[in-house]
Formats: structure tokens, sequence, C-alpha cells
């Protein structure tokens, strides 16, 4: 029997994590997971994702998160700094957005 190569599920491009060979961001499978939504929901959620590249990304998540909690950290801060022309373009939609970056903050607490 012939090893088995293994498989990477996760790459870092453009100062980013990024679902290997996709343009789905790890943030968007660790915010998920965190919140409690199964790997199967997950999938459906974005429907170019197999189930396996979930649970890699899930599993690669778990094998270094404190290094990505810091970086998902990071990035919420950097957000948090960048001027907002929705606020002063379309304020309702700004508010709404806000009000459900609260909810998932607290989801996530």
């Amino acid at each position: 029997m012939s090893a088995l190569a293994t498989k990477a599920y996760v790459e870092y491009r453009n100062d980013s994590y990024w679902v290997e060979g996709t343009r789905i961001s790890l943030d968007s499978v660790v915010y998920a997971f965190r919140a409690g939504i199964s790997p199967e929901s997950i999938v459906q959620s974005f429907p170019l994702l197999k189930l396996e590249q979930v649970y890699g990304a899930i599993a690669f998540y778990l094998a270094n998160r404190a290094e990505i909690d810091a970086y998902l950290a990071a990035e919420e801060v950097a957000f948090d700094a960048m001027p907002q022309p929705l606020q002063s373009t379309a304020p309702a939609l700004y508010d709404k957005l806000m009000a459900a970056k609260t909810a998932r903050q607290q989801i996530n607490s």
C-alpha cells in the first residue's frame, strides 16, 4: 500500500487566509463555526465548498486557534478603523449592519 498524500485546506495569500483554491475566506467558515453552525450547514451557505474543505478549514482553525483568533481580532480592529461611507450616505443600512455586527459579537462572547 502506498502512502497517501497530505492535503492543504487553507492557504495564506494577499495577507489573508482562504480555503485552498477558492475565494472563500477562512474568516467566513470560522465565524459560522463559532456561531454553532454545523459543517453541513456551512456547505449549504457556501455551495462552492465541499464538506471535506469545511472540515479541513475547521481543523486548521482548531489547530491554530490562538493565532487565528488574534488574526480575526486584528482584522476587526482594522475594519472598525476604516472610514464608513455608508454612515453618511445610507444611515439606515449602516445602522442595520452595525446591529448585525453587535449581535454576532454577543453570540461569539
